[in-house]
């Protein structure tokens, strides 16, 4: 699609007036809310599944690339923000030992073929909280911030050529499109800055949707100790720190900066949050009313689809920009395949397939045990839940996170939250019909790095920090640590986990 034509097509998308669409979205809510109360979005038991999200590399050198769009369709991948992204989901399957295999197969099984098929091209995929490398002969910054302007609209010159991606950035809801963090500020024209960061996204679709705000309830308390094993992003591209000491950028550094990345480029500041820790929801109702309320930016005319849920295609538009770190979500393709779902986005992508199905299964295993067992973290205050994952965020293992045990007590020891936790994640897999022992090998990837109280961001951290001891320049030594994430992966990516790294 050539730029004239990309920026008619994003004129047009902004050409439906404000009110209008939230009248139609606003319909769109009453009908989905009879459809959960008659039964509509119930199934017969849990269900899980994941989306996985990933970058491309240069083969050789390890620096960031652009993936041409024919090969990435040829793969049979999905589109992301950035030219060098690339998404793969797994189909949705029963929260059991079958279905959580067939969600780790389905992934070797596409991720596979693609990096032998690119391979041939010079290009990697890579899993990873963040790049830091940008393209060869190009800085991070120019690779970011680079745009042009067509007929009044401004268009990211390495943004996927998706319409709503490059909306965001001439919508009247203004997003922040700045990257704000300790020694790092930068200001681009576009949402591009977002494609710095990758994720997994763990689903856990609920038996019985009117339950959802309970389950719900839990994976908000959940989410700042799951955070905090899986941190993965401490570090920026290099040439977008000012210029401060190595050692103070270093002290200063967050354990997982995706959170702040996502946070400073698309929340506005002229409007409420919309990415953000959510609130808890007494109904089902008040979960679709809250995303009905969340600022639509890009109210676009929808054409009607023949899916289940184009019967109300405004709301689940407006659901693509409500960017809560956990969501609810309506969806369905057929009437009989319709689930109320929890997404699960604070975690970073991981270092390998294995690790990115540990977290699948330990969030559907701490779903479904915390809930059937009524386990008292659900009294847990809200403040509380919140400020625990933004101190994940900071410190990752070594933050200081408040938890209600099952006796009722408040702790702060890490060793008495995770043993909790894991052992409430292997009784909610064995309520689901795994053995103890499938159970503890699903959990063993990120209960070892807690004993061990290494994360991979203390682990990239670590290394950086060695370096730069030894008076190797910044720049150097986290690109010296990205090389070796990289080939650390390669060898481990389809078959091994995290921990394998910290045994040779």
């Amino acid at each position: 699609m050539s730029a004239s034509e990309l920026a008619a097509r994003v004129a047009d998308a902004l050409a439906m007036g404000t009110e209008s669409f939230q009248e139609r979205a606003a319909e769109d809510a009453e009908l989905l809310k009879s459809e959960v109360r008659d039964g509509t979005f119930d199934n017969t038991q849990a269900i899980v599944g994941l989306e996985v999200e990933l970058y491309a590399v240069d083969d050789q050198t390890d620096a960031l690339t652009r993936v041409p769009r024919h090969l990435l369709e040829l793969v049979g991948f999905e589109k992301e923000l950035g030219l060098h992204n690339a998404e793969m989901g797994t189909s949705p399957q029963p929260l059991n030992s079958y279905g959580l295999a067939a969600q780790e197969k389905e992934l070797q099984a596409n991720l596979a073929p693609a990096q032998d098929r690119l391979r041939a091209e010079g290009i990697r995929l890579v899993s990873d909280g963040m790049w830091t490398v940008p393209p060869t002969g190009e800085t991070a910054t120019d690779y970011l911030c680079g745009a042009v302007e067509y007929d009044g609209i401004t268009l990211a010159t390495n943004m996927s050529d998706a319409v709503r991606y490059h909306a965001m950035a001439n919508s009247e809801y203004a997003p922040g499109m700045i990257l704000d963090a300790p020694h790092v500020s930068v200001q681009a024209e576009t949402v591009m800055p977002e494609s710095l960061i990758t994720s997994i996204q763990p689903h856990y679709q609920v038996a019985h949707a009117p339950d959802l705000p309970e389950y719900f309830r839990y994976a908000l308390r959940v989410a700042g100790p799951l955070l905090a094993v899986g941190v993965n992003a401490p570090f920026f591209p290099p040439d977008l720190y000012d210029d401060a000491p190595d050692r103070e950028i270093l002290d200063d550094s967050y354990m997982e900066n995706r959170i702040g990345v996502f946070e400073t480029v698309l929340n506005s500041r002229e409007h409420e949050p919309k990415v953000t820790f959510p609130p808890d929801f007494d109904t089902v109702e008040d979960a679709i009313d809250d995303v009905l309320a969340d600022h639509t930016i890009v109210p676009m005319a929808i054409d009607a689809g023949q899916r289940f849920d184009d019967e109300f295609a405004h709301f689940r538009h407006k659901h693509g920009s409500y960017w809560r770190w956990v969501r609810p979500v309506f969806e369905g393709a057929t009437r009989s395949a319709a689930n109320a779902r929890i997404e699960f986005r604070p975690l970073p992508a991981q270092p390998t397939i294995r690790d990115a199905i540990s977290f699948q299964a330990v969030f559907g295993g701490l779903l479904k045990s915390l809930h059937s067992r009524e386990h008292p973290v659900r009294s847990l205050d809200w403040e509380t839940a919140k400020a625990n994952f933004y101190a994940a965020t900071r410190d990752g293992l070594a933050a200081d996170m408040t938890w209600l045990t099952a006796d009722g007590e408040r702790t702060q020891r890490t060793d008495r939250i995770y043993s909790e936790l894991f052992e409430y994640a292997r009784d909610g897999l064995e309520l689901a019909g795994l053995s103890t022992e499938e159970a503890r090998r699903y959990i063993r990837p990120l209960r070892e790095r807690v004993d061990r109280r290494t994360t991979p961001a203390r682990w990239k951290f670590d290394i950086v920090s060695e370096q730069v001891d030894d008076n190797v320049p910044l720049t150097e030594a986290i690109w010296g640590m990205q090389s070796r994430y990289v080939r650390e992966q390669e060898a481990t990516l389809l078959n091994g986990s995290f921990v394998d790294w910290l045994d040779e």
